[in-house]
């Protein structure tokens, strides 16, 4: 009977024609883990949402193809699972998925033994899927190693760049400082211990991120300054973004102010930005006021479509005209930069927010020739125009 049973699961699984991607979504995890165990190969899970445009064209270019099907058929049981059905909740929380699709490698215990992640062509997706089956490259194996000696950068750099495959960034720094904790302050002024700050290090407070700050010019002459650069923003990026993204105020002011610190131009425009969307979002609009007139000029000022954002946000939500007038010079400055329709228009609505007439009739004309020397429709403009010469 169990022989039928597991003959039964066998067709289950390989019931797959040529014209069908995917094994159907009711088998079971647990099925698929005992079906791996009765025909002891790994199990392959694809974690999909229907809304991911990457899942779907994974489904369209590789998983469409017989090839592709018949390999995973023969190497592995296959599983695919939505995370917004119950099962594929379970499996997006209990291996940390935050990226889609996420393809995982198990044993038939359960453990991790390869994970993917995004989009990639049939020949990469096959290539990585067949690096999934050889022990040696198998992240058990590769952490195993590492441990043994955390200081070989070679055992780490395999160890990280497997991991990489399958992780979002956060998730590598605890191996990251594993390795770079055997590194004295020295030795961290290398080639190749740049490359492990770079890709594993995310935290704005570790010894490693603070001692490239203070030792940015010793650092470029091994790597270089752009590349310094662009570690300073992603750490800041890294470090502001989520709070950002889930409107929390209390944590964000308080890492805010450990990003100021760093004192760099590219670092205080991010912290601005940053500080200008989340006032939006919760509708500070005095505190909108005050990082924009202590900072726009000396960090924006260069950026003209910026500045027109920066304008139609107090032509909808400031109404003091001091501030207001503030407002104005920058959006005016934009025309210096660049002399547009939208800009003169913006600048004649703010005229007008503060009952300057005579200037709010100037920039609307304005708009208007630029808009028929451009044979573009100026109904916004000229609406604007007929207001001003009614009142």
């Amino acid at each position: 009977m169990r022989f039928i049973y597991f003959f039964f699961l066998l067709l289950t699984f390989s019931n797959v024609n040529s014209q069908n991607q995917f094994v159907s979504d009711d088998v079971s995890y647990k099925t698929g883990l005992e079906a791996a165990k009765a025909q002891n190969k790994p199990l392959f899970v694809m974690l999909f949402a229907d809304w991911c445009p990457h899942c779907n064209q994974m489904k369209k270019d590789v998983f469409s193809d017989p090839s592709v099907i018949d390999f995973l058929r023969k190497n592995y049981v296959c599983i695919f699972k939505n995370i917004e059905k119950e099962e594929g909740k379970t499996l997006k929380e209990k291996y940390n998925t935050k990226s889609l699709p996420t393809f995982l490698f198990l044993d038939s215990e359960e453990t991790l033994l390869y994970v993917l992640k995004g989009e990639m062509t049939k020949t990469d997706f096959m290539t990585e899927a067949g690096y999934a089956l050889k022990p040696t490259m198998q992240l058990p194996y590769l952490e195993k190693e590492f441990l043994s000696d955390p200081g070989n950068s070679a055992k780490f750099f395999a160890y990280l760049n497997t991991l990489k495959k399958g992780k979002d960034r956060t998730d590598l720094s605890h191996v990251t400082h594993l390795y770079l904790n055997t590194q004295s302050d020295t030795q961290l002024l290398s080639e190749t211990n740049w490359r492990a700050i770079a890709n594993g290090v995310t935290d704005i407070n570790s010894r490693e991120f603070q001692f490239v700050l203070k030792h940015q010019k010793e650092f470029a002459a091994v790597a270089s300054q752009n590349r310094i650069d662009r570690k300073i923003e992603s750490i800041v990026n890294e470090l502001l973004r989520p709070l950002v993204d889930n409107l929390d105020t209390v944590n964000y002011y308080k890492q805010r102010e450990i990003a100021k610190s760093i004192r760099l131009q590219k670092t205080d425009s991010l912290v601005f930005k940053f500080d200008l969307t989340l006032a939006e979002r919760t509708e500070k609009w005095q505190f909108y006021k005050k990082v924009t007139i202590e900072d726009t000029q000396k960090l924006v000022w260069n950026d003209a479509s910026f500045l027109k954002d920066i304008g139609q946000t107090y032509l909808k939500h400031i109404k003091d005209t001091e501030s207001l007038k503030k407002s104005i010079s920058w959006v005016k400055h934009s025309l210096e930069l660049n002399d547009s329709y939208d800009g003169n228009l913006l600048v004649a609505r703010l005229y007008k927010k503060i009952n300057d007439k005579k200037s709010a009739l100037k920039y609307t004309k304005d708009a208007i020739a630029i808009g028929k020397q451009m044979t573009w429709n100026t109904k916004d403009a000229d609406a604007l125009l007929t207001e001003l010469n009614t009142k």
